[in-house]
Formats: C-alpha cells, sequence, structure tokens
C-alpha cells in the first residue's frame, strides 16, 4: 500500500466575477508515493502544489478525484488521515502567547499524544531550539518560528512528513540542521514529500520527482534517470558587459555566471566565438554535466513549446 496515492486529483476554482472563466488549478493529477520514499514535487510558481498539498492536509476539497494516506482517505476518513501527516506550511503560523515548548505540547494534545516530553526535548535539540524552549513566539526571529514549524509537524511522530517550502528564506545554518534531521528521520522508515524551489536541494535528497506545470503532471521519474535525460551539457563561464542577442536568448545568467547549454564542441566554439565577436572575454570557461535546474528547465521549456504547437 502507498503511503500517499493521489488519483486524478483535480481542483477547479469558480469564476471570481461575471464574464471571466473558471481556474483550474489542478487538471487530473495521478501519482503514489511509496512508504519510506523521499518523494521530491517540483514546479514553477502557480503549477499547483500547494494546492495538492493543501488537499492532501484537508485544508481544500479536490473537485474530483480523490487522496489516501495509507488507505485512508483524506475526506471520508480525514480523522485517521491527518493523525499519519505532518505538514510544515510556507507561511509562518503561530500563536502569540504561548511559549515554544507550550505550543509544541498543545500541538501533541491536538493528537491525542500524551507524556510526550522526551520527544519535544529531542526535537527542541535536533532542530536548535533549546534555549528558545521557553521564549515567547512573538520575540523569535523568522528563522527561529520555521524551525518551531517543523518541530509542531513532527511532534506527534508522522509517518507521513509533507515540507512545502521549508527552507524559503531562511539561512544556511537552519537548512543543514533540518535536513539532517529529515534524513535521519527517513532513514528510520518515515515517508517525505517535498515541494522546494532550491533543485540542488531536491537533487541531492529525493529519490524520486514529480514536476507540476499549470496544474498538470509533465514528469515523473526517478532523479537519476532525470539527470541521465539531460539532452545537453552546460557551456558555464563568467562574464561582464551585455550578452550577444543570440546567447542571451538560450542561456542562463546569474550576475556575471553565463550558463548556456550545449550538445558538442561546435555549440561550444560557436558560443564563445560569438561572446569574442563582442569584444568581451570570457572567464573562468568549464563545461559541466547538466543538474537537476537545467533538467527543470528544459521540461518546463518543452512543455511550453508543446502547448504552442497546440494553439
Amino acid at each position: 500500500m502507498p503511503a500517499l496515492s493521489f488519483q486524478s486529483v483535480s481542483k477547479t476554482y469558480p469564476a471570481k466575477q461575471a464574464g471571466t472563466a473558471a481556474f483550474r488549478a489542478l487538471d487530473q493529477v495521478s501519482f503514489d508515493v511509496q512508504e519510506g520514499e523521499f518523494f521530491g514535487l517540483l514546479g514553477p510558481n502557480g503549477a499547483g502544489k500547494t494546492t495538492l498539498i493543501s488537499i492532501l492536509a484537508g485544508l481544500t476539497r479536490a473537485s474530483q478525484g480523490q487522496v489516501l494516506v495509507h488507505g485512508h482517505n483524506v475526506q471520508s476518513d480525514y480523522a485517521a488521515a491527518r493523525r499519519l501527516l505532518g505538514v510544515v506550511p510556507q507561511e509562518l503560523v503561530f500563536d502569540p502567547f504561548f511559549t515554544v515548548r507550550e505550543s509544541l505540547k498543545i500541538q501533541s494534545g491536538y493528537f491525542g499524544v500524551k507524556k510526550n516530553d522526551a520527544w519535544i526535548d529531542e526535537l527542541l535539540d535536533s532542530l536548535g531550539l533549546t534555549d528558545k524552549a521557553n521564549a515567547n513566539m512573538r520575540q523569535l526571529s523568522g528563522g527561529m518560528k520555521r524551525r518551531v514549524l517543523v518541530a509542531q509537524a513532527l511532534v506527534h511522530k508522522p509517518r507521513v512528513i509533507v515540507l512545502d517550502e521549508p527552507t524559503a528564506g531562511v539561512d544556511v545554518e537552519l537548512r543543514q540542521t533540518l535536513w539532517q534531521f529529515i534524513a535521519k528521520l527517513n532513514k528510520q522508515g518515515h515517508t517525505v514529500l517535498l515541494t522546494t524551489h532550491y533543485l540542488e536541494e531536491a537533487e541531492a535528497l529525493c529519490g524520486r520527482i514529480a514536476m507540476l506545470k499549470r496544474g498538470q503532471m509533465v514528469a515523473l521519474e526517478k532523479t537519476s534517470v532525470l539527470l541521465k535525460s539531460a539532452t545537453s551539457q552546460v557551456l558555464r563561464f563568467k562574464l561582464d558587459g551585455d550578452l550577444p542577442a543570440a546567447v542571451a536568448a538560450v542561456a542562463r545568467v546569474t550576475g556575471r555566471i553565463v550558463q548556456v547549454p550545449v550538445n558538442n564542441a561546435l555549440d561550444i566554439e560557436t558560443c564563445l566565438n560569438t561572446v569574442r565577436s563582442a569584444g568581451l572575454v570570457a572567464e573562468d570557461v568549464e563545461i559541466r554535466q547538466a543538474d537537476l535546474e537545467d533538467v527543470f528547465l528544459e521540461v518546463m521549456n518543452r512543455q511550453q513549446a508543446q502547448s504552442g504547437a497546440l494553439a
């Protein structure tokens, strides 16, 4: 039995005003996450990731299809399904009237978990919150509040951990602390579903990945297979100045760093010649294998081209 099963899930929001069309946030999305998997759910903003997680968590009802958590339907058997889930949301949601430890004890009570002090202490220690245990939630920084959200999601020892952009806007220390702890829980048998825009995290952690675009599934495969499917390598160099239009059209630029997909030696020489002809000097030139971000962009661009051809 899968830990999570999404079966032909669709979600349509009605038109907000007369003369506008209804919005279809999810369109027949189907996939399973096996028990003990570390599974990635990727997609650009507006792809439907958070809508899918909201349906899983019981915050939104699917228009069609069903979602199961270890065989429990999230709508008809919601109490059992929710006991098996620990969800870390994108938003920083907290009660300003309690300390960190009190918040965790209250969260334990929601699930009927008693005498949970030893596990709460372990969560506080593992997430670097021990010295903040008696601090009021209002006194914490954004990163510390994010740690508390993670602890709240785990306080009832759920079999399935759902992380919706858990490291958005947090420091490197928290990322390392969080992933070490989540990886430990995953090795102990907990299933993890992750959404993130930090694709290097997904590449390092996830055994399988699904990609969504405009509410539809556009890829579902093992991470290693996705990486091998890349049709090109990447020419990487640093540059001062504006790229020639021919290179800019296909390049990914981050500050001075330019990355261009290339298929062979001729592509490499053509790109560098174009740069030189514009009176520019490419520095620190290297060729690297495509990473998950390259594959992600390739899949998204391919889907956009197919949609344009059908239009």
